[in-house]
Formats: structure tokens, sequence, C-alpha cells
């Protein structure tokens, strides 16, 4: 089984590239922000406290996001891997991902790191704002703690998977599709 964990600050382009792998390489996409919006959507009594987290730029706790991915986990048991998108966020989210891929018999074959730069992210983050009309990717406030939030929270998550040598970097300006090809270039070293 193929599992990627797909990583990189907010506006890194992880939900463009996700498309592209989920087509070439059949696995499924796991995107806790689409399992988010969806929840806001349908106005669930998760999506109206997510709503309210997200509006002030900060994370979904890790029960509400650990219970989310492990019933997508449970439903596709059949599946050939998983790109998480989105997931995890934290060094004890990366933990519970390993206890319940190992619960399946499976494991995170490598996290693909998407770098780009602070600049490049702020304006991709407000050009997306304007063209989707997300509420949290039109105010420079929220982008801005969103981006600080990554860099203290997040961004340890490398760690966790470089000690267990599964980090792969990959430079994340460029073309659409020169960004795809170096992606695959990294992925079909694991198979």
């Amino acid at each position: 089984m193929l599992n990627l964990v797909l990583f990189g600050p907010p506006g890194a382009g992880k939900g463009t590239q996700a498309v592209k792998l989920l087509e070439k390489y059949q696995l499924i996409h796991l995107s806790t922000g689409d399992l988010l919006r969806e929840q806001i959507a349908a106005g669930t009594e998760l999506g109206i406290q997510a709503k309210s987290i997200i509006d002030k730029g900060d994370l979904v706790s890790d029960q509400i996001v650990i219970g989310m991915i492990d019933s997508k986990l449970k439903a596709n048991q059949n599946a050939r891997g998983f790109i998480f998108d989105g997931f995890p966020r934290t060094p004890a989210q990366a933990k519970a991902l390993d206890e319940l891929l190992e619960l399946r018999g499976t494991a995170v074959s490598a996290m693909i790191f998407l770098e780009v730069g602070h600049d490049e992210l702020v304006a991709r983050l407000l050009n997306r704002g304007k063209i989707s009309g997300r509420v949290d990717d039109q105010n420079i406030s929220v982008i801005e703690k969103r981006v600080r939030v990554y860099a203290k929270e997040t961004a340890p998550v490398k760690d966790h998977y470089q000690s267990q040598s599964k980090f792969v970097s990959v430079k994340g300006v460029g073309s659409v599709e020169e960004i795809f090809n170096a992606l695959c270039h990294e992925i079909d070293k694991l198979l």
C-alpha cells in the first residue's frame, strides 16, 4: 500500500498536486480541509465548531481530525493507498496516524514536503481567496496567522518523518507540471 503525506504550508499547492497524483497512482485523497468544508457546508455541529476555529486561523482539534481520518480509513479498507493532504498537522497527529495505519497492517511510505517561500504563499492564498470566495484566504491577518501557526505547530512534523527516514523535499515553485514531475520522480523511487 502506498501512503503518502503531502506536506507544506497553506498555499503550497498540495490540493492541486494531490488531484494529479491521485489519478496517476490510483490512490484515495484524504484531505482534512475538504472533509471539514463538507461538514461546514452541511451545517453539522462539527462543521459549525470547525468554521468558528478556521475563521480565526486556528487549527481544528486533534480529536476531531483523527476521528474523521479513522472513519475514512475504515470506509476504504481495500484502497491501493492514500494521499494525506493537510494531515498530520502536529507531531501528535503524526504519531496517531502511524498507530492507525499500523492497526491496518500498513504505514506511511513517505512524507513529501512542498517547499514554497513566505511571499509566494501569501500571494497564492490571496489569489485563491479571490477565486474561491474562501473567507480564510481573503484576510491578510488570518493568512499571516495561519502561516505562523504552521511554522510553530505543523512544521515540526517534518522531524517525525525525518527520524523514520521518510522525509522527501520537493521544490513547490514552478509550473504545475514541473512540480508534478518532480513529485512523481520521488514517488516512483518508493515503488
